[in-house]
């Protein structure tokens, strides 16, 4: 299980991407749009690195659901390698099974 303290601040970080995702998005499109003034752009950037660091999406780290470990994680099943091998041989995972050939 990971410490309490990391999932806390994974959880802080989701909100905050959301809460600035908006924002974000309308900078970054001004900042890439071929039309916009040098000094619009200029604004634009400076506007962006004003906002908090952890509104990047780029800050989140994929977890496990269960544990809340972050490596060896599966991104499409949302489960650490370990949970997801449990998960698997007790049949909850749909269309997953153990190899054997």
């Amino acid at each position: 299980m990971a410490k309490t303290n990391m999932l806390e601040r994974e959880k802080r970080r989701e909100k905050t991407v959301k809460k600035y995702a908006a924002r974000r998005a309308q900078l970054k499109e001004l900042i890439r749009a071929p039309g916009t003034s040098p000094d619009d752009r200029t604004a634009a950037v400076e506007a962006l690195q004003k906002l908090p660091r952890d509104s990047s999406k780029s800050r989140l780290r994929n977890r496990c659901a269960i544990t809340g470990r972050s490596r060896g994680n599966y991104a499409k099943f949302g489960l650490g390698r370990s949970k997801l091998r449990e998960a698997t041989m007790a049949g909850e995972v749909p269309g997953l099974r153990k190899a054997s050939w």
